[in-house]
């Protein structure tokens, strides 16, 4: 479908542009339920529509839109979560989550603390009496018993946190508040993935390690992402929220003079994952946002894949990674990244290993405080495309403000290829409206 923009010429033909912008309808199914009638009229039968995005090339995203009725799984805690995707293994499934899903829970759903994942008598006090610099210095990494206790207490962390997503899958929200705290969803080596209206909040590392050999002063360095793609293809992840929830990085205490980080990514697609279409979701208050690539060493598994579409998202106070790109033809439009003033923020964009970025249309608002220049950050020889952008509210050329204000940094203009995949594009001006008005969990209309 070719891509319209809607241009703002006057404040009366900017609001009726985004009236109509505004008037997607999202196609409802009924869907039945084990053991009974169907009886459920909303979006879990929704697929992705031609033409929207990477996930929509080289065949269709549609996830469990074609379940049978006893492949309807309607869960509210971690165990029946998993007993849901394991029941129906590979065939088309609809895992519709009703309420709040710890992943760090006991069998009965109930939630437990770090506490209950210690062995081998590990304790935090423990591990920073043995690894303070004062006397286990900084030329090395910990080793020794107390760290062998904390990988060990880890494992056993992992085996909760970690819950693996089957292929031809609709994961769902039912209504505005459906959440996942503490699980980290991994949709690894697997096909044709849908995830809509979650909350995602709080993955936390109960056990992160300390480095000192990190940089100049050492880092405390965590696990778990709230969600992971991993060498998968055609995945649709949709109207979304994304967070650290309650527990905020900058509330957390600081060891060894570096804060105690216990939140890694919030979304990261990584290791040959391919066609993936990311759209209306919101990410927000957060340190290292999203990874499309992670490592410069791996073009033997990420060359020609890492194909990806983010429109419509919001991504908010984030310091850095919205996204960081390698290797993947990227095409990131319609986006609306806000700094406000006292966050945090190190930059959006990051260009790195032979990455082929294409950013178009979006619309950033960012406190005085910040500098646009830090929009887009070099990590390695790579060109982009970023035309049509707009930086509070004016239409600003991201790379020549960035080639001006870092010299020692300079980006080529021209990613090499043209994205053809949108269903629509919006003028950047319209975008803070229309994302702030649709983008995250519970905004889809029937859900």
């Amino acid at each position: 479908m070719p891509a319209r923009i809607c241009h703002a010429r006057a404040i009366a033909l900017v609001m009726g542009c985004a009236s109509l912008a505004l008037a997607v309808s999202v196609p409802a199914q009924a869907t039945g339920h084990p053991g009974g009638p169907a009886r459920h009229q909303g979006i879990d039968r929704a697929v992705l529509a031609q033409g929207d995005g990477w996930a929509a090339a080289d065949g269709s995203t549609t996830g469990g839109a074609d379940a049978t009725p006893d492949h309807i799984y309607t869960v509210s805690n971690r165990a029946e979560l998993i007993a849901a995707f394991e029941d129906a293994g590979d065939a088309p499934k609809i895992i519709r989550i009703d309420g709040t899903v710890h992943g760090n829970s006991d069998a009965a759903g109930t939630p437990i603390d770090c506490d209950a994942y210690q062995t081998d008598g590990y304790t935090l006090d423990k591990y920073l009496a043995a690894y303070d610099p004062a006397t286990w210095g900084r030329a090395e990494v910990p080793s020794g018993p107390l760290e062998d206790a904390r990988l060990a207490s880890a494992k056993l962390q992992k085996a909760a946190v970690n819950v693996y997503v089957p292929s031809n899958t609709t994961l769902v929200g039912v209504g505005k508040d459906a959440t996942v705290i503490g699980a980290s969803l991994q949709i690894q080596n697997v096909s044709n993935v849908i995830v809509r209206n979650i909350s995602f909040e709080d993955t936390y590392d109960c056990f992160p390690q300390w480095d000192p050999t990190d940089g100049e002063t050492g880092h405390w360095n965590s696990e778990y992402d709230n969600l992971v793609v991993y060498g998968s293809d055609h995945v649709w992840v949709d109207h979304n929220t994304f967070s650290d929830g309650d527990r905020s990085d900058a509330d957390q205490p600081r060891y060894f003079d570096e804060l105690y980080q216990q939140h890694d990514g919030l979304f990261d697609i990584v290791k040959g994952a391919d066609l993936v279409t990311v759209s209306y979701n919101v990410l927000k208050d957060h340190d290292k946002t999203m990874l499309i690539g992670n490592s410069d060493g791996a073009g033997a598994t990420d060359s020609g894949k890492l194909r990806v579409t983010l429109h419509h998202n919001l991504f908010k106070d984030v310091n850095e990674r919205a996204p960081r790109v390698r290797f993947g033809q990227v095409d990131s439009y319609n986006n609306h990244f806000v700094a406000s003033k006292g966050s945090v923020y190190g930059y959006t964009y990051g260009i790195g290993a032979k990455s082929q970025l294409v950013a178009e249309h979006n619309a950033f608002s960012l406190s005085g405080e910040f500098d646009k220049a830090k929009i887009l950050k070099k990590w390695s020889e790579s060109t982009v495309t970023a035309a049509d952008n707009y930086v509070n509210g004016r239409r600003t050329d991201l790379i020549a403000v960035h080639n001006a204000g870092v010299p020692a940094e300079q980006l080529t203009a021209g990613a090499g290829w043209t994205p053809t995949l949108r269903t629509r594009v919006d003028h950047p001006l319209l975008v803070p409206l229309i994302v702030g008005l649709k983008a995250g969990a519970g905004r889809i209309p029937g859900a």
